[in-house]
């Protein structure tokens, strides 16, 4: 706590939304369609409220019919398009169920109908408008800028320009720190570059003449001159824009036979509501009696029983699993859990932690273990390299003091170099031993062997001499072996595909117990490998969390975003979240989903049924309004309270 925070003022603040929840209630409420189903279901409330406290009808009546006019306005206005474009949706047909319930004196049902419809268009606003923005925001990892060199009279012009002026073949200068404004080769300079946005590697990558470089990546310390190898609209990042907007739009396009089913049915119903009006009144009978008994029809054939009997379930397991660390956007996205038999897995930041940790200390000669890492944490500690980070924290848990230094230089791609006492200290990648001139022997076999391991390793000497090596590793996530297990066992097959090399994608894959891995994937490759395993038949599950795993998610059936270290492309592209990065809960969300899947087909059935004989009573029969909508309501609560059971913290403990 700050000196001007006072003890009072502490826990006010904790109470107010984070900056990103103040960010989500913004956009939500920026959209048109939340503003009016969030006023539908106040409405819808006090009227409820109002009924039920034994106001005059005339309130209650106005409150609902308020509601009619805030959730249904939309979807009225959008179903006369469509009449009018000869086409008829269920949209169309929840508006004149709802109009004629408050016709024959049913007024909650009718507001119950607007309510639900109003909220699953808002759900589904809100989410496209999070996903476009995301995917535009990626474009600003690229920047908008470069400095564009050429020769000119033997000397050397630098230009600002815009990157989109850029063509095949020119030169930019990367400065430290800048971002790389275009897909290019180094022709000269050296450094370390970030890429992690588009390969997911953990660790900056050392970069030298002839070497890729990808626009948006961040340059480290050394001076970059690069020859711009793909235009602005053929760059990686510009292709996972693509990418995820072209396999959402097929996502979408897989709702075609959903709206052919649902123009299907109220046809059907329409017509049916017609023919129950007009064949009484040829055959000579009153009119009023005809107009009830078609009401009834379309109260009882209205699909609210079997809209509750698949939502209750979903949004019941939804929320339990919520409560458990999983947000689940959709119940489509419930739904097609459950189905998903192959899980394809990212590596860095999915099943390792994305961050470099020491795994062992090698002393070479007299000196310790212990005096070894406090030279290399003394020489380290001034960068701000993810290695020397590691090393740093590493001595410092191990209860060392670290030495100062002095004459601290950062040599880009091969380590660090610095002064402790009379002795030069020096912390670099094992090509520095080629550089003095050390042979190969016990020192060069020991590296090897855990290079081939899929360790980093970085060399310790001491004036030149090397004493001792430091091997690190991106740390597998203790969860993630037996996350696997469960997944082989319940019939899962599991595969892993990374950015990283194919050493270290197999040293994952055998310590997490994954058979099939695949390592050295750009973006697109990860997509295209998700792709091929669709094609092949596999509903498909991808677990990620960088924006390079986006394009991948958005092409799977089913895309999971790890909620802390995940970016933000990520997590909007994703259908579920763990929002604790814990994947042991996937399996068990998974198993939540199939039980969910049982409740919606008995829950299904039992509507059907209830709306068959309801039906069929009031076409064959005489069916009085009362025993009608009390059949109708009555199988709407069975249904939402069988849905409901699914809250029960013992259905997420059936799969954990």
């Amino acid at each position: 706590m700050t000196a001007l925070q006072s003890p009072a003022s502490a826990p006010a603040a904790a109470s107010r939304p984070s900056a990103p929840r103040r960010a989500l209630i913004a956009t939500a409420l920026e959209l048109p369609e939340v503003r009016w189903a969030g006023l539908a279901l106040i409405l819808f409330s006090l009227g409820g409220a109002a009924q039920l406290a034994g106001a005059p009808a005339p309130m209650w009546w106005a409150l609902y019919l308020a509601c009619y006019a805030a959730g249904g306005w939309e979807p009225a206005l959008a179903g006369v398009q469509a009449l009018r474009e000869r086409t008829l949706d269920v949209d169309v047909l929840m508006i004149v169920a709802a109009l004629a319930a408050a016709a024959i004196g049913q007024v909650l049902d009718g507001a119950l109908l607007i309510v639900i419809f109003s909220t699953s268009g808002a759900l589904e606003a809100f989410v496209t408008r999070r996903t476009a923005d995301s995917v535009g925001a990626l474009l600003e990892f690229a920047p908008e800028r470069a400095t564009r060199v050429r020769d000119q009279y033997g000397a050397r012009d630098e230009v600002e320009v815009d990157v989109a002026d850029l063509c095949v073949g020119d030169l930019i200068l990367v400065r430290p720190g800048e971002r790389i404004g275009a897909d290019g080769v180094v022709v000269d300079g050296a450094s370390e570059v970030d890429q992690a946005t588009i390969t997911g590697e953990p660790l900056p990558v050392s970069k030298q003449v002839g070497a890729e470089v990808y626009a948006g990546t961040a340059n480290g310390t050394g001076s970059l001159t690069v020859q711009v190898s793909a235009t602005a609209h053929d760059s990686v990042v510009a292709r996972i824009v693509a990418l995820v907007e072209e396999a959402s739009e097929t996502k979408a396009k897989t709702q075609l036979f959903i709206e052919k089913v649902e123009e299907r049915y109220s046809l059907v119903v329409v017509a049916a509501t017609l023919l129950i009006v007009g064949v009484p009144l040829l055959a000579g009978a009153s009119f009023q009696p005809s107009l009830l008994r078609a009401m009834t029809f379309m109260i009882v054939a209205s699909p609210c029983a079997v809209v509750l009997a698949t939502m209750p379930p979903l949004l019941a397991a939804i929320a339990n699993a919520g409560r458990h660390g999983v947000l689940i956007k959709s119940a489509v996205a419930m739904e097609s859990l459950r189905t998903v038999d192959t899980v394809v897995f990212d590596k860095t930041g999915t099943l390792t932690h994305g961050t470099p940790v020491v795994t062992e200390v090698v002393a070479l000669g007299d000196i310790s273990e212990h005096e070894l890492l406090a030279l290399a944490a003394g020489a380290e500690q001034p960068s701000e390299h993810p290695i020397a980070r590691a090393i740093v924290a590493h001595a410092r848990a191990s209860s060392l003091a670290v030495p100062l230094v002095t004459d601290f230089h950062a040599i880009p791609g091969h380590g660090v170099i610095a002064r402790h006492g009379e002795a030069t200290v020096r912390v670099a990648s094992p090509a520095v031993l080629a550089e003095i001139g050390v042979a190969a022997g016990p020192v060069t076999e020991q590296i090897d062997s855990r290079e081939q391991a899929g360790h980093t390793i970085v060399v310790v000497l001491l004036d030149d001499r090397p004493i001792g090596l430091i091997a690190l590793a991106d740390e597998v996530r203790r969860a993630a072996a037996a996350t696997t297990a469960r997944l082989t066992h319940a019939g899962a097959r599991t595969v892993l595909l990374t950015g990283d090399h194919d050493v270290a994608a197999r040293q994952v894959g055998a310590i997490v117990g994954i058979g099939e891995t695949r390592g050295g994937l750009l973006p697109h490759q990860k997509a295209a490998e998700v792709a091929a395993l669709k094609d092949a038949g596999q509903r498909v599950m991808l677990v990620g969390d960088g924006i390079n795993d986006a394009p991948a998610m958005a092409t799977a059936d089913v895309a999971v975003a790890m909620g802390r270290g995940g970016s933000d492309l990520a997590v909007d592209t994703s259908d579920v979240i763990l929002v604790h990065d814990d994947i042991t809960a996937i399996p068990a969300a998974m198993a939540l989903a199939e039980r969910a899947h049982r409740v919606v087909v008995a829950n299904i059935v039992f509507a059907a049924c209830v709306i068959a004989v309801l039906v069929t009573w009031d076409v064959v029969g005489h069916l009085p309004l009362p025993l009608g909508v009390a059949g109708h309501e009555g199988s709407t609560v069975v249904v939402g309270l069988n849905g409901l059971r699914l809250l029960r913290r013992s259905a997420w403990r059936a799969g954990a």
